[in-house]
């Protein structure tokens, strides 16, 4: 039957077609026969089909003490307001990170992204990818490069985005290496999904990374974190080079100044957001 509808529809129809569907009903059309599956997994349908979704999420990290060993068990709750913007409804039920579970509550665990629809997720020991509308994940293996005895290391920025020259998703990862904690090295691994494989990243100079809530983001192909160097910087990565840039905060931010500061997007704008103490009537400042 589904041969004598690409019979009759020519291929360009049944594209134009299947980009107006959500994604739960394009993998049911995945099973009914190989010219429909041929054409939804293509990578230039995937691109097409992200560039028509509109939906727009808020998506709400919470945590959930377990009683009988005191860990806490990381959700992801996916919302939705489509009549009254304060009126917001679960799209799906929540999800349970799996791997992601601590002894501390979520603020310590990171959500990356998103990146062409999919998270990384990741509280620095395990790391796994998600997609939220097929709910199906990834874990990321751990990365194998060891340090000397004697030294430490801290993971001081994660990052994950596409490199769209390869038509890969590459993580990032920078820490730092240290015996003495005046004297600390800073070290660049990148993870390419295509190769299930961790590489080292040499002969750039980068910065002292710092994390702060909501200081890590993807915008314009380029990951994004605060860093120090005489000033503080917001640091860059390019996924398809490869290579460390730095733009400069504009001169009216005071770092250490009793605000918390952050990286947002506005209005397709990288912005720069400074909020007061909650408990303060001050109002929040953003910079784009």
């Amino acid at each position: 039957m589904m041969d004598r509808i690409m019979k009759v529809l020519p291929q360009d129809v049944v594209i134009y077609i299947f980009l107006m569907l959500p994604v739960k009903s394009l993998l049911r059309f995945k099973c009914t026969c190989k010219t429909f599956c041929n054409i939804i997994n293509s990578s230039t349908f995937i691109h097409l089909h992200l560039h028509c979704s509109n939906d727009e999420l808020i998506l709400f990290k919470h945590s959930i003490k377990q009683e009988e060993d005191d860990l806490f068990k990381n959700m992801l709750s996916f919302l939705s307001s489509e009549e009254n913007r304060f009126d917001f409804k679960a799209v799906s039920p929540d999800f349970d990170v799996p791997e992601v579970t601590t002894t501390s509550a979520c603020v310590f665990v990171q959500v990356i992204g998103p990146c062409n629809g999919l998270i990384a997720i990741t509280d620095s020991f395990a790391t796994i990818l998600f997609n939220p509308t097929t709910r199906h994940y990834r874990s990321i293996p751990a990365c194998p490069f060891g340090i000397p005895k004697r030294y430490r290391r801290s993971i001081s920025g994660i990052g994950f985005g596409y490199d769209s020259i390869q038509n890969d998703y590459k993580f990032i990862r920078i820490s730092e290496v240290y015996e003495d904690y005046m004297d600390k090295d800073m070290k660049v691994d990148i993870f390419d999904l295509s190769t299930d494989c961790w590489r080292e990243l040499n002969g750039q100079q980068v910065p002292l990374v710092f994390w702060t809530s909501c200081s890590e983001i993807l915008y314009n192909n380029a990951c994004h974190w605060f860093a120090s160097t005489d000033d503080t910087i917001i640091l860059c990565f390019e996924m398809n080079t490869e290579e460390f840039y730095h733009l400069e905060l504009p001169e009216s931010c005071h770092w250490y100044d009793g605000k918390s500061d952050g990286l947002i997007i506005v209005n397709n704008c990288l912005s720069y957001i400074r909020y007061p103490d909650p408990l303060s009537d001050r109002p929040a400042e953003v910079l784009i």
